[in-house]
């Protein structure tokens, strides 16, 4: 297989990730210096920097409820990492980003091959919000909001947004522009005090409680895997 998937399914990284780590110069492969498209089978000597990295046994998808202050990094050095918070014993990462000055769910994996069919944007997977702002939202306000934005040099795609509060509300995503929701209030002149993720395509934070994490049920992987069109590989 290529040596993106072969270190992607060790749950070392994502296969994009991979690539990086190749074209530095990182990986080698039975003592060869690996290029990218490179393959790689089981029992060839793979390694990172040096050291060795195997084939992962299962594959472990979890849900953090993450708090505000995490940074969703796998850069151990980074204080704060959200792999060192977890402190999970398979080598996990995050799908996708949540700012560190936000909070709410974020899943986590050792699968590399599931990472890319969730943060595609043609697949358009819904992300759910509960956002507050520092004055009254207006109905005005949240009426731009849902049409689109003009942020980073393009729009935003329409969106799904409804009122709970004088100045809070939930916001339907299907994309994931950096900083997106934060850079949308900034054009009509508001402050985000708050922001909390809640769901991720079918996956409910519910009441998990903030810094925990905890295992997808099995019904919630089948659901996931279904709307990817995706089928982990085997287990090694």
């Amino acid at each position: 297989m290529r040596i993106n998937k072969f270190i992607s399914e060790t749950g070392y990284c994502s296969r994009r990730e991979a690539d990086k780590l190749v074209d530095s110069g990182r990986v080698t492969i039975n003592g060869e210096k690996a290029q990218l498209g490179s393959q790689a089978e089981q029992g060839d000597d793979v390694r990172i920097d040096g050291k060795r990295i195997g084939v992962q046994r299962q594959h472990v998808y979890i849900a953090l409820n993450k708090p505000v202050g995490i940074t969703s990094t796998t850069e151990l050095h980074v204080k704060g990492n959200i792999v060192d918070y977890v402190g999970h014993a398979e080598r996990i990462f995050p799908i996708g980003r949540l700012d560190k000055d936000s909070e709410g769910l974020i899943l986590l994996t050792n699968d590399g091959d599931v990472v890319n069919p969730i943060l595609r944007s043609e697949g358009k997977h819904e992300k759910e919000y509960i956002v507050t702002v520092d004055r009254p939202a207006t109905d005005l306000f949240l009426k731009g909001m849902s049409e689109g934005v003009r942020i980073l040099g393009s729009m935003t795609l329409p969106c799904k947004v409804t009122r709970m509060g004088d100045r809070m509300f939930r916001i339907i995503l299907t994309e994931g522009k950096n900083r997106q929701i934060r850079r949308m209030c900034q054009a009509f002149g508001y402050e985000v005090r708050k922001l909390k993720r809640i769901r991720i395509m079918n996956i409910h934070l519910g009441d998990l409680q903030t810094g925990k994490w905890r295992d997808l049920t099995a019904e919630e992987k089948r659901e996931l895997f279904t709307e990817l069109d995706y089928v982990p590989s085997e287990p090694k």
